[in-house]
């Protein structure tokens, strides 16, 4: 179940992460030179595609229009998080450690701001669908040869998960280990990718899921299937909690978030050249 997972879904305290973002992720820009650096170009790639136009790229795509509450910062990130750099990698390495404790990720995690805003994009793109969709998606990994749990166990993917609707454009990131995935809580992204032909599917870190097949040979790729169960948190609001609540009650959602806001005005979109030097590595 991947427990050192940081898998907070913030309910409950959505308006207040919004009003605390500009002085924290100025500070955690400070302190990783690579984050800063992955959100200045993807800011500049969403201000650009905001004045070319709802048509962008050699092929031209129309932007999804955004579901309600949806803001800049939400595109912004999604860009952060897609573009071809370190940050994602070293991203994901921070979330799969920031569950070990509560202090672990008030201290040592530096991607407060990112993990709340790419939580809520996909959170606000779920609920802008029509109707519920879960959908199939394939997930191609190189380098690693997962051992699979056995059918019938509940796993969570411990990280925001990367995967495809195309098994072709899955297969290019790898098949040492391959998945084929049922999710319900993942959203596309191809409108805020910088890879959209990739037809990406993100998958946030507190979905659960079954095991219904797996396969691990002595030679060749390990092979996963999993159904999309639900959803389990253990943490919730916990940095409004330490800021906000130690000398007032708070009344937020639950710690353990199972299964079944206003927007605050900031400047991060600016180009944020008086803290990050150079250009996209």
């Amino acid at each position: 179940m991947a427990p050192a997972s940081f898998d907070d879904q913030y309910a409950g305290c959505a308006a207040a992460m919004t009003a605390a973002l500009p002085d924290l992720n100025e500070t955690e820009f400070q302190a990783n030179k690579v984050y800063a650096d992955g959100w200045a170009l993807a800011s500049s790639r969403w201000q650009d595609r905001q004045a070319w136009g709802p048509e962008w790229g050699p092929r031209p795509t129309r932007l999804p229009p955004p579901p309600p509450g949806f803001r800049d910062e939400h595109g912004v990130a999604l860009l952060a998080y897609t573009a071809n750099s370190p940050l994602h990698k070293q991203f994901n390495a921070a979330v799969r450690e920031a569950g070990r404790s509560r202090a672990h990720y008030l201290h040592h995690f530096s991607f407060k701001t990112l993990h709340f805003l790419l939580t809520e994009a996909l959170q606000l793109l779920g609920r802008g669908q029509l109707s519920p969709q879960c959908r199939q998606v394939f997930r191609g990994v190189h380098g690693l040869r997962f051992r699979p749990a056995g059918p019938g166990a509940t796993i969570r993917l411990g990280g925001f998960a990367s995967a495809s609707l195309q098994n072709v454009a899955a297969q290019q990131f790898g098949e040492d280990t391959f998945f084929g995935i049922w999710t319900c809580l993942g959203a596309p992204i191809k409108g805020y990718s910088f890879f959209p032909g990739e037809e990406e599917v993100l998958i946030p870190p507190f979905e659960t899921f079954q095991v219904i097949n797996a396969s691990r040979p002595a030679q060749g790729p390990a092979r996963i299937y999993l159904r999309a169960l639900g959803k389990r948190s253990t943490y919730n609001c916990e940095y409004i909690k330490d800021k906000q609540c130690k000398s007032r009650p708070c009344r937020l959602g639950n710690s353990a978030i199972g299964q079944g806001p206003p927007s605050a005005v900031w400047s991060l979109l600016l180009p944020l050249w008086f803290l990050v030097g150079g250009t996209f590595p």
